[in-house]
């Protein structure tokens, strides 16, 4: 399971050591990075969020300070995880970077030292923009010195976006993320979930069940992760998956599921529905 709430705030170890408590043994969490990490902009526009904009641009030095990852942000989720950790729960953490971050000296220079900041656990690098591609060798050269892997990601492609052969770069780990095709709403959108309103038909997932069949042969551990999570598309999506690679589809599935996805009838189980949902006739 991915969990995309840490983005949004540090985790806290009674809320992981809970999810250890809930889970099975071999059920895994993988953890995004808190985006003061990943998203500094990001995070600064939050804290000028509730400020007047002429006290914003007065304190902006003091936001830019804020903003900016220390120790104490690595040692708190650290800890906030340990419970994951300690337990055999932990997958890994995903550093996802925006689209902006480019590749640069500097660039370069963060990465490596974030990457230091988390030695120790199995961590994942989505990077986005075209000039990391453009520089393979640099960049393989320097996720591969700290065992991350790189991220492989299917998105719109447009002429900035990164390319990628979906080839693992580790034998540690391999870690894939699927956010859809809908180029239309990637940059404009009413809500942010319309850009990952896109449901990937059977042909186009074999691309991908392909890939990791032949990749999880090369590597100790395989993490596929569907995000395109409008209307429950990455259930449906991820579920074809499974009927792909030939695994057992476990669970029951609502019969208002199998009726907005139709391919999935035969594959999946549904669900009985419970006499407390059968109401009589007038």
């Amino acid at each position: 399971m991915e969990v995309n709430s840490t983005f949004y705030g540090q985790p806290r170890p009674e809320v992981t050591r809970a999810w250890a408590a809930r889970t099975p043994p071999r059920f895994e969490f993988s953890i995004k990075l808190y985006q003061k990490f990943t998203h500094p902009r990001m995070f600064k526009e939050r804290l000028a969020g509730g400020l007047p904009d002429d006290e914003a641009a007065r304190e902006s030095a003091l936001l830019d300070a804020l903003a900016k990852p220390n120790d104490a942000d690595v040692d708190a989720f650290r800890r906030g995880i340990d419970p994951l950790a300690s337990s055999g729960r932990l997958g890994a953490l995903l550093a996802q970077f925006p689209a902006s971050f480019k590749d640069s000296p500097a660039s370069r220079d963060y990465l490596a030292g974030l990457l230091g900041a988390f030695a120790g656990y199995p961590i994942a690098v989505e990077l986005r923009h075209k000039t990391w591609s453009d520089q393979i060798g640099g960049t393989l050269e320097l996720l591969n010195g700290f065992g991350a892997a790189w991220v492989q990601i299917d998105e719109p492609k447009f002429r900035f976006s990164i390319r990628q052969n979906y080839l693992p770069n580790v034998q540690g780990f391999y870690y894939m993320r699927l956010h859809g095709r809908n180029a239309e709403q990637w940059w404009q959108h009413e809500k942010s979930e319309d850009r990952y309103n896109y449901l990937y038909s059977a042909g186009e997932l074999k691309e991908f069940t392909d890939t990791a069949d032949a990749a999880r042969a090369l590597v100790k551990k395989l993490y596929l992760y569907t995000n395109n999570h409008f209307s429950a598309k990455s259930v449906a999506n991820a579920a074809m998956i499974k009927q792909q690679l030939g695994e057992p589809l476990e669970g029951e599935y609502p019969p208002e599921f199998l009726a907005r996805y139709p391919e999935l009838a035969g594959a999946v189980k549904a669900a009985v529905p419970s006499l407390l949902q059968i109401h009589p006739s007038d």
